[in-house]
């Protein structure tokens, strides 16, 4: 059980090379924080990091015998947009390799830093794309946060105001949160007269931030009085990816876009719950009574997926088929290699067919 006292200032996280963002874990060790209080914290293993520089030396290497690679695991993480599906588009030959993973007795896993959804949600959608997958297998970042307040004993009492979308809002709700905010003050306006003051709810103590189509000027300013006038208000963010995949045409503008206005304000990092974070690994690896050794994670994303994966001491396949490019996995500018790449997920298929 994370132990929380004062105002938080997480250690940082790796949610990109340059980033500062802070990580929170239900698991590790115990450091002193600006404000004079403790907090337990969990840092990657020295030996991930090692590892990860070996990798980032040698390259990673492309995927010849998927068979090797599936043996050699017990479970998959997927991330979902660009390695699942594309906006509401599944990725050709996705139920196929899933089949096929089953078949061969591997529990999988669905972890993805969209927090517009509950998990419920996910499931439904999963469901209208044809595929069969339980709610239990599925881990959003709007469940990542409720689960997160719930690690650290949030008070039932105290508020959440949230920038964010329906996942959120739900998964408060079904931890027990008092909520406010969401999608009901999109529509809400500030008119800047003369003297005009900003009243804010006094019981709020934590600010989740997540990707939020109805983002506007008022919760901006609502979200940043919270942080900065209520003593101990946690910043929150789900996630702070740069780009999502709302539809298969192009790349959108992230959760990372509001997170930033919100740091930008209050000059406070966020504590992000969401990949690369290590609080979802932890917690999935702990519910399944997972050795992370025998995991291999799956997704598109360096800074995030793969990171997430390496940072938690998993096997890593970087697929082709979302955000990042071939071109960008070999730039000398990128630090960040998988063990693995391949062009989808369907390549299991066709991987395994070549080699028998």
């Amino acid at each position: 059980m994370l132990q929380v006292r004062a105002s938080p200032a997480f250690l940082a996280s790796t949610s990109s090379p340059s980033s500062s963002s802070q990580e929170p874990t239900s698991f590790g060790r115990s450091i002193q924080r600006r404000g004079g209080g403790l907090i337990s914290v969990a840092a990657p293993p020295q030996h991930h990091a090692a590892r990860r520089s070996v990798m980032a030396a040698a390259g990673a290497t492309k995927l010849e015998d998927a068979d090797a690679l599936i043996d050699s695991v017990e479970t998959f993480i997927f991330d979902c947009d660009g390695v699942i599906w594309k906006g509401d588009k599944l990725i050709d030959g996705v139920p196929e390799t899933l089949d096929l993973l089953r078949s061969k007795g591997k529990r999988l896993v669905f972890v993805t830093n969209n927090s517009t959804k509950s998990r419920k949600q996910y499931g439904k959608k999963f469901e209208t794309l044809g595929l069969t997958v339980n709610e239990e297998e599925i881990f959003a970042s709007s469940f990542a946060a409720a689960a997160y307040l719930q690690s650290i004993d949030f008070p039932k009492d105290k508020k959440v105001y949230v920038i964010g979308e329906e996942g959120i809002l739900k998964e408060l709700e079904l931890a027990g949160f008092q909520h406010l905010g969401g999608p009901s003050d999109g529509d809400k306006k500030i008119e800047l007269k003369p003297g005009f003051y900003m009243e804010h709810d006094k019981d709020v103590r934590a600010v989740v931030v997540g990707f939020d189509r109805y983002f506007n000027y008022y919760k901006v300013q609502y979200g940043t009085l919270c942080i900065r006038e209520n003593p101990g208000c946690l910043f929150l963010a789900t996630n702070r990816d740069a780009v999502t995949h709302l539809t298969d045409a192009q790349e959108w503008a992230g959760g990372g876009s509001m997170v930033g206005a919100i740091l930008g304000s209050t000059k406070q990092e966020p504590l992000v719950v969401g990949k690369p974070s290590t609080f979802m690994m932890d917690y999935l690896a702990k519910k399944f009574g997972i050795t992370t050794s025998q995991i291999c994670m799956v997704g598109d994303r360096l800074d995030t997926d793969i990171l997430f994966g390496q940072n938690g001491g998993c096997k890593t396949l970087l697929v082709l088929s979302g955000v990042t490019s071939l071109e960008t996995l070999q730039s000398p500018d990128n630090s960040i290699q998988p063990d693995f790449y391949t062009n989808q997920i369907s390549d299991f298929l066709t991987l395994k067919a070549a080699s028998v």
